[in-house]
């Protein structure tokens, strides 16, 4: 990757650190203590299951930016011992930093990553980390207090929606579950949440304290507060030395508290603010740690996120360790693209001769008018609110571009929320006064915009989006400011806004218009230079003129020409075929496996003196056996390693003490060629050869998946998928085909190579005796359960329905090349529609069949009718 200039886009620790911390990750985390090894694993190597609202599970996994911040402080600490700025040097790429630019005397690492990629999270499983490594490594000197601050009452809001009652450590897999690597990790894991002032009963450890900057300084630095005449720092915090403003009324200095706790790691969520160490902020940490040391103690670690951890000048933090830039996350989807006007629609945009900022940039906004019309056409279909941002320059032009908005575009009147600070500091609504219920009203809006509770669909701000507000339905930026600073901080940041993904669970590219100021567009088009190539496309125009950033699938209930009674088709959802049942499991003989035998390698008393033995399916280093000075060791925890790891693999849920003695008696009697003595240290070290761990995880899984899955031997139907229910759905924008025998208004499929999903679409769209179909897209939920060739449950979607002129639906999978799995697959859609057929035959219901489709036949004997596909296509696939 940019292989020639990559280390200059990096801060100069970076290049270093993750080349090593890549070397390291291949590694298995060779080196580090037992307790980080076990949670990376957990959290990277593991696969999870999130329950979802529904009561669906879907499988979760970090982004891997968010596991390689991780890492890199996991790494930094707990392998090569970084306790001071002087270690940090070590891993300096540039030559130009020295210690002078360092201004703490305590380890404090800061990780880069753009907006909408996830820090909340990375905080998360830093904080568990810490609290891990000081409970169960013995010389650890990390912390189970943790102080996480915020810089302002928006980002506290973020954070409070995350922490509040832990639910971000237990709604992901942060902790592990209770026997993972021999600990009882969410036992274990004892922390008492502290929200500001709402300060419970301390304990020595176990303690997060949750707050803004303004608790934590000491008395005589009063917090900014609603009472006050300048509410700057009550919303936006860009303090300075010391804020202004009244206290409140609590009687809990938690800035004292603080310094009176003996173990404390402080996060810093937006960090960027620490960008001078004459800031109180600053003073605060370094006073926390100075209170610390007179105690013969210090401050553990301090854990900057940010998005620009840039200072004033533009330089960026030498304390960064980890950097998931802006260009890495837009590359990889995990936010949005921009989508800039090409250059015919730049030409038609003018900054006009006038004072009065809307007859300025009058182009502008209307230019961000019509592309926020289109984007929430779209949006709305999915049910999603879309929402134009606009940034002006000073506080007197809100409200003369919020009523200009509202003039222009009638969708939008009464809807322009208009966010600013007035030159006496007043935050406010519209020109309406300032009051307490109205700024939190005021608040309240904002932060629910994304809703439809919220009748906002525009805001026109000065500094309320800078940061913190997670609003993630933005579609279309207009930036009207000079960007004039340095650091790029503020233009970073305004077009962070407007990337935060709206679609979760999807792989699916998003985009954000982005036009503005000449200033505005030279800096959104400088991150060009770092790798990533934007969109330029048409804006403006007619909306029949529109681009297709994606392709919306829907039932087409605008064509006048389609009866959407006679073209919806009805699939009976039957109940689950396949099941496991674990009461089983004690019938189990491991001496009639058929499986290969090993033969018993001699190894040396220095050979069996360690003895480490990996996870099966991703041969990670589980735990290491030290035999004892008589030289034995403990076989039965190699058991109890074996069997927990079937269990695990498998997806068991209990039979632990079921399958505890069959593992054992295959371990004596039926891994070897011979019988053997698990006492002896020569027969532990060959269990822990990868050879024996996969004939042991074959055998039990065959043979755990015979006896566990059972045929019910019949079906009863549970409901009916229509398809003329199925909400609309986005998709990337691909070949796709117009049908008028389907109730959905696209067939969408891939062209090229792979083009047999359009073919078909267009056979079945001319085959005189088809009546309707349409795709099994993903959003229609018609999937059925099978054994997989290797004996494991699973569940497959087939690819098309199709009804024919005797009323028969036929589903049909068709397949560019061979896979392992297609008979079984086969088989079991063969029963399926055997048991939708008997199933329905009492409510005189359809005939179901199956055909399967392979490329190279139907391209080479393309049928006339579907009834000669059927006498074709399926006979092969019988043969």
């Amino acid at each position: 990757m940019r292989e020639s200039a990559y280390e200059k886009l990096l801060p100069p620790l970076v290049a270093k650190i993750r080349e090593e911390v890549a070397a390291w990750r291949a590694s298995g985390y060779a080196g580090a203590s037992a307790t980080s090894r076990a949670l990376l694993q957990w959290w990277f190597e593991t696969d999870h299951l999130i329950e979802q609202a529904d009561g669906t599970q879907n499988p979760f996994h970090y982004y891997f930016a968010q596991r390689e911040a991780v890492e890199s402080v996991i790494w930094l600490y707990d392998v090569r011992g970084v306790r001071d700025k002087f270690d940090l040097l070590r891993f300096d790429a540039s030559g130009a930093v020295s210690s002078g630019m360092f201004d703490e005397d305590w380890p404090r690492f800061v990780v880069k990553m753009a907006t909408g990629s996830g820090k909340t999270k990375v905080l998360s499983l830093l904080i568990a980390w810490s609290f891990y490594h000081r409970t169960y490594e013995a010389e650890s000197q990390l912390a189970r207090n943790f102080l996480l601050i915020a810089p302002n009452i928006i980002v506290l809001d973020r954070l409070r929606t995350d922490f509040d009652g832990l639910r971000i450590f237990f709604n992901d897999p942060v902790l592990p579950d209770n026997g993972h690597a021999g600990r009882n990790w969410r036992d274990d894991f004892q922390l008492a949440l502290h929200i500001q002032d709402d300060v419970r009963i301390v304990r020595p450890t176990g303690n997060l304290f949750l707050t803004n900057i303004h608790r934590v300084y000491l008395g005589d630095i009063p917090e900014p507060s609603l009472e006050d005449d300048d509410l700057r720092d009550y919303f936006l915090a860009p303090f300075g030395d010391k804020p202004a403003g009244k206290t409140t009324d609590s009687n809990t200095d938690l800035g004292e508290l603080i310094r009176e706790v003996d173990e404390l790691a402080v996060f810093n969520d937006e960090a960027h603010h620490i960008h001078d160490p004459r800031l109180a902020w600053f003073g605060c940490i370094r006073d926390i740690h100075n209170r610390l040391l007179q105690k013969d103690l210090r401050l553990s670690l301090q854990i900057d996120v940010t998005a620009t951890p840039r200072h004033n000048n533009g330089a960026i933090f030498v304390q960064t360790v980890s950097d998931y830039p802006l260009v890495e996350a837009i590359a990889q989807n995990v936010v949005k693209h921009p989508v800039l006007p090409d250059a015919a629609s730049r030409a038609k945009l003018a900054e006009h001769k006038s004072p009065i900022i809307t007859e300025k940039y009058a182009d502008y906004l209307r230019l961000g008018v019509e592309e926020w019309r289109k984007s929430n056409a779209e949006h709305e279909k999915l049910g999603k609110k879309a929402i134009l941002f606009v940034m002006v320059d000073d506080t007197r032009n809100c409200d003369e571009v919020g009523d200009y908005l509202q003039k222009i575009c009638p969708e939008l009147t009464d809807a322009v929320l208009v966010i600013h600070t007035k030159a006496n500091g007043e935050i406010s609504e519209a020109s309406s006064s300032k009051s307490k219920d109205e700024l939190e009203r005021l608040r309240k809006e904002s932060n629910e915009i994304d809703t439809w509770k919220s009748k906002h669909r525009a805001i026109v701000s000065v500094l309320m989006l800078k940061e913190g507000w997670d609003v993630r339905n933005v579609t279309v930026i207009v930036g009207l400011r000079a960007y004039s600073a340095k650091s790029n901080i503020l233009p970073e940041q305004t077009l962070g806004r407007g990337l935060r993904r709206m679609y979760f669970g999807s792989e699916q590219r998003e985009t954000v218009s982005v036009m503005g100021t000449p200033a505005f567009m030279e800096f959104v088009e400088s991150i060009q230079n770092e790798g990533v190539t934007f969109d330029y496309a048409p804006m403006g125009g007619e909306p029949g003129g529109k681009r297709e950033d994606s392709i919306i699938v829907e039932v087409d209930a605008d064509a006048p020409d389609k009866d959407l009674d006679a073209l919806d088709i009805a699939l009976p959802r039957l109940s689950r075929r396949f099941n496991r049942e674990y009461k089983d499991l004690g019938e189990l003989d491991p001496t009639s496996f058929d499986n290969p035998k090993l033969e018993v390698e001699p190894y040396t008393a220095e050979e069996t003196r360690e003895i480490v033995f990996k996870t099966m399916l991703e041969s990670e280093v589980d735990h290491t056996i030290l035999l004892d000075g008589d030289g034995t060791g403990d076989w039965r925890s190699v058991v109890a390693f074996f069997a927990r790891q079937l269990l695990k693999d498998l997806r068991l849920v209990g039979g632990y003490e079921l399958l505890y003695p069959k593992v054992r008696a295959f371990l004596r009697e039926g891994l070897f060629t011979r019988s053997v003595d698990l006492d002896d240290p020569v027969i532990l070290r060959n269990l822990s050869r990868p050879e024996a761990s996969k004939i042991i995880f074959d055998s039990f899984r065959a043979a755990i998946n015979g006896l566990t899955i059972r045929d019910s031997g019949a079906s009863r139907i549970e409901g009916h998928i229509r398809l003329r229910d199925v909400r609309p759905f986005r998709t990337e924008p691909r070949g796709c085909l117009a049908p008028k025998k389907s109730i959905f208004n696209k067939i969408v499929g891939e062209t090229g190579a792979d083009r047999l999903e359009l073919a078909f679409a267009s056979f079945l769209e001319s085959a005189p005796d088809v009546q309707s179909f349409a795709k099994n897209y993903m959003a229609v939920g018609f999937r059925l359960d099978y054994v997989r060739a290797d004996g494991e449950l699973s569940t497959y979607t087939p690819d098309f329905f199709a009804r024919t002129s005797d009323g028969a639906v036929w589903i049909v999978e068709t397949k560019g090349r061979e896979e392992l799995d297609i008979p079984r697959k086969m088989v079991r859609l063969r029963q399926w529609c055997e048991d939708a057929t008997i199933a329905s035959a009492e409510d005189g219901g359809a005939r179901y069949g199956f055909v399967y489709v392979d490329q190279e036949s139907f391209e080479k004997h393309r049928p006339s009718s579907f009834s000669a596909l059927v006498a074709s296509f399926r006979d092969y696939q019988e043969a």
